[in-house]
């Protein structure tokens, strides 16, 4: 197992973090995803607030050419808001048009339509002699799996327009959804790195749950997840698990405490790593843990 807060090891390398998360349905989305781009006047690229940057995909980036894309931050009552103000500003130095947006109440869905609207009038097509525009702007949804475009779709039309679930890439076939006379929608396969040998991003993806559960070692991801947390963002275990946080303590001290105080033990009276870790993970992502910001900006 791992100790060190950034450190690289075997246990990330190879049995962990490294993972070949390309299956034949992502190539046949990233062949999909080239096919629609040119019916589209803009990108909508969805990324999650809590890793913007480990959340976005550089093949995206490439195969959009000249297109204009919209940056899309999902889960923001997840994330650190003055880390997301601090990425939007971020973002808007280097020339993109960004909006943070909770589906859960569609909380910002009202200023993202109007971005891309005003966005995808730059390449609508229009009458040459009128400029009038000869049909309703067109925008693509796409990013990483699992980070709510169906979402986003559903609250964007108001009702279930895509199908939503919590296993990534689910939404694996092409989807028209017309927004009244405002918009059409083009809901596409999400996108994943065709490789995962940065143990960084890796890490980050795995926490977050954009990659499916089986691909790494539970309690060594919550391990490195609750020594980051107390680098971080020192107070918050202590107030959560009401326990003493010692980030030089050995491997598995903090979990352990944690389980003792929760009562996660084992029918001989010993503290249940794994039930622990699954709690650790459950509470980071749902947000009861608090908010979090993995990336830097």
């Amino acid at each position: 197992m791992c100790s060190g807060l950034y450190r690289t090891c075997d246990c990330y390398r190879n049995s962990t973090m490294s993972i070949q998360w390309f299956p034949g349905h992502m190539a046949k989305a990233k062949k999909l995803l080239a096919e629609c781009i040119p019916l589209v006047d803009v990108v909508i690229e969805l990324r999650d607030a809590r890793i913007p940057v480990s959340s976005s995909n550089p093949l995206l980036a490439e195969m959009l050419g000249g297109k204009p894309r919209v940056i899309a931050l999902t889960k923001p009552d997840l994330a650190d808001e003055r880390r997301t103000v601090a990425f939007m500003a971020r973002f808007a130095g280097e020339g993109l048009a960004c909006a943070a947006v909770n589906t859960r109440d569609s909380k910002g869905t009202r200023e993202l339509l109007g971005i891309v609207k005003q966005v995808a009038q730059r390449t609508i097509p229009r009458d040459g002699a009128s400029s009038r525009a000869l049909r309703m702007p067109r925008a693509m949804v796409a990013g990483i799996p699992n980070v709510g475009k169906s979402s986003l779709i559903n609250a964007l039309a108001q009702r279930k327009a895509a199908r939503t679930g919590a296993l990534p890439g689910l939404t694996r076939a092409k989807q028209w959804i017309h927004l009244s006379s405002v918009l059409e929608i083009l809901d596409t396969p999400g996108l994943l790195w065709p490789r995962l040998d940065d143990p960084e991003i890796a890490f980050r993806l795995a926490v977050t749950g954009a990659i499916g559960e089986g691909g790494f070692d539970r309690f060594a991801l919550a391990e490195r997840l609750v020594r980051l947390l107390t680098h971080e963002y020192p107070a918050v275990l202590a107030e959560r698990y009401r326990v003493e946080v010692d980030i030089s303590a050995g491997e598995g001290s903090i979990l352990t405490a944690i389980g003792e105080r929760r009562g996660c033990l084992t029918s001989g009276g010993k503290v249940d790593l794994a039930r622990v870790a699954d709690l650790i993970l459950l509470e980071f992502r749902s947000g009861k843990m608090g908010r979090f910001t993995l990336d830097r900006e």
